[in-house]
């Protein structure tokens, strides 16, 4: 593409890719990813369902320092996660009202 376009790559604009980050990033999501969803229909994304936490952590065979690291990752992923999900459902709101 660059070829194409004539101009230069501006490494500052290029997204990080899931190898720029460390491994236990990359595990979180793994987490994140194999937890359940908590959901309910008038309200729509709660979370995630951390029940079987401990379990996915021996899966994933997490040391016990990493525990602390990878939760507040889960947590910061499962606030974007909510956060984006109540604006979906204002959004279909905002639809519904207006019809």
């Amino acid at each position: 593409m660059v070829e194409q376009t004539g101009e230069e790559i501006d490494w500052d604009r290029i997204p990080p890719d899931l190898e720029d980050f460390p491994e236990s990033v990359y595990t979180a999501l793994c987490i994140f990813n194999s937890m359940g969803n908590r959901l309910q229909a008038d309200i729509g994304y709660l979370g995630k369902d951390y029940i079987n936490l401990e379990l996915l952590y021996k899966f994933y065979l997490i040391k016990e320092y990493e525990k602390d690291w990878i939760f507040e990752l889960l947590l910061f992923l499962d606030e974007r996660e909510i956060k984006e999900s109540q604006k979906r459902m204002k959004r279909e709101i905002d639809k519904i009202k207006r019809k």
